[in-house]
């Protein structure tokens, strides 16, 4: 009996042991982001839409990402005082402070390397949009026949917003996204809890199997 339920428990921990290598399917784009005090938040509309305000910092990451609660944050100082030190204010124009995270290796799709990320002060006509912005200072654009932002200062050469296929669960390995947007792992390396749980779990059963052995003998 005792046997039956130690074999019925692995089948249904089994499972759990591979928890921690999950995949999930995820898209290679340029996400971007607006600078809320001291924090980034995903942009509620597009760069060809959205109309920022002078002394505004707004943000671009290359990266793969499953949604917009899973995109990346650009890494990088993010203060419009830093950013727009050189560039005076001139009547009749606004400034936008740009944060442009070109990402990493990963996630560069095949046979390109990332450039170094930068940031650019744009200054532009009171009305302009981010899109005019960012065209004024890191192009060349390229955009997809929707409309989606494709590349910033040439980058990537080609894609757009393609699925890959698999890619690591940050949420599986402990991974985030710290506010300075570098990434770091909490997971120590080791065996995932629903393993572990399920190794004690086995062996104080094991112990009593035997027990009960010892006890009819």
């Amino acid at each position: 009996m005792i046997r039956r339920a130690l074999l019925l428990l692995l089948a249904a921990l089994l499972p759990l042991a591979g928890a921690g290598q999950a995949h999930a399917a995820g898209y290679r784009y340029w996400s971007f982001w607006e600078r809320d005090g001291d924090r980034w938040a995903y942009a509620t509309q597009g760069p060809s839409t959205a109309r920022p305000s002078d002394g505004d910092v707004q943000g671009f990451r290359f990266a793969v990402s499953e949604d917009s609660a899973d995109a990346t944050r650009p890494r990088g100082a993010a203060r419009f005082d830093t950013i727009c030190a050189r560039t005076p204010a001139e009547e009749g124009t606004k400034r936008i402070a740009l944060v442009l995270d070109f990402g990493t290796a990963a996630d560069a799709p095949d046979g390109e390397r990332p450039p170094p990320a930068r940031t650019a002060c744009a200054r532009v006509s009171p009305d302009a949009t981010t899109a005019e912005a960012l065209a004024a200072v890191a192009g060349p654009l390229r955009y997809s026949s929707d409309a989606l932002l494709c590349a910033i200062a040439g980058y990537p050469q080609k894609g757009c917003g393609e699925q890959v296929a698999q890619r690591p669960d940050p949420s599986a390995h402990g991974k985030g996204s710290k506010e300075d947007g570098t990434e770091g792992d909490t997971s120590g390396g080791g065996p995932s809890l629903g393993l572990a749980a399920g190794i004690a779990v086995v062996v104080i059963l094991g112990g009593a199997a035997v027990w009960q052995v010892r006890r009819r003998g």
